[in-house]
């Protein structure tokens, strides 16, 4: 499935802005075949915006998936976005899969905060494998500082993810990350990994770019710079069932040896 990856930071503070900016995206990246355009962590509303995260936060269903979804249903393109979810008093950040027919696939809640800032505008998840199917892979969903543990990416492997698409808002001077961390993440897992980063300056940080689809080899299928950029690369089922088939990491496991990691 061909994957499109959404490097922008978008306008911080105007989800209206952002939408027009994600439809102009999804229009582009259904011309060019694909069946997936995934954005930057908190793309609907901008990420170093503030209090404006309580204001800006929609439920699950609210006005601005009405949107996205009906711009996927027009493009006919799977969207998968980061946003402020709103659910009661909580606020949660997010990241939600609409299918290309326009319909609510799969809802994920970042699990692992990073950083003063996120700790004081949002609650965690609890739910750390969350997927939906989307031309025939299984795709999972994971948020940013997610993909740093490798305990989450296995749970992702052992659950049967082929394509764990990542939101994220990967700043200076983490980029290694991006660089190193990411194509391991693909390679010790067997899967694919689309991480999709913000760019530039945005209030006290400065956010590197370099978004990429890492095989399950390890190796990147696309690159961005550290501007915005709409970047394209496949996954393709038949190299994944070869490459698992290869590199047995899932079936020579020992998870007799591993109890101490739950503690």
């Amino acid at each position: 499935m061909r994957t499109a990856l959404l490097q922008s930071s978008g306008h911080p503070g105007s989800t209206a802005a952002n939408l027009k900016v994600l439809d102009a995206a999804a229009g582009r990246a259904a011309a060019a075949g694909a069946g997936v355009l995934v954005t930057s962590e908190m793309f609907l509303t901008g990420y170093a915006i503030g209090d404006d995260v309580a204001r800006l936060a929609e439920p699950a269903d609210g006005d601005a998936a009405d949107a996205v979804a009906e711009l996927a249903h027009r493009h006919g393109i799977a969207v998968a976005y980061g946003y402020p979810e709103r659910s009661g008093d909580a606020v949660f950040n997010s990241v939600q899969l609409i299918s290309a027919d326009g319909a609510r696939l799969a809802n994920y809640r970042k699990t692992h905060l990073f950083g003063c800032f996120e700790r004081e505008q949002f609650t965690p998840g609890e739910q750390p494998v969350v997927q939906a199917e989307v031309n025939g892979l299984r795709v999972g969903l994971m948020i940013c500082y997610d993909v740093e543990f490798p305990e989450n990416v296995r749970a992702h492997a052992l659950a049967g993810t082929d394509l764990l698409l990542v939101p994220t808002a990967q700043m200076h001077p983490f980029q290694f990350v991006a660089e190193s961390v990411v194509p391991v993440r693909a390679f010790e897992n067997q899967m694919y990994v689309a991480y999709v980063n913000r760019v530039g300056a945005e209030g006290e940080f400065e956010f590197v770019g370099l978004s990429t689809l890492a095989g399950p080899d390890g190796v990147a299928r696309a690159r961005a710079g550290r501007g915005e950029e709409l970047v394209f690369a496949d996954a393709d089922p038949g190299f994944l069932a070869a490459s698992r088939a290869a590199n047995p990491y899932l079936s020579d496991r020992r998870p007799a040896l591993y109890g101490s990691l739950a503690s």
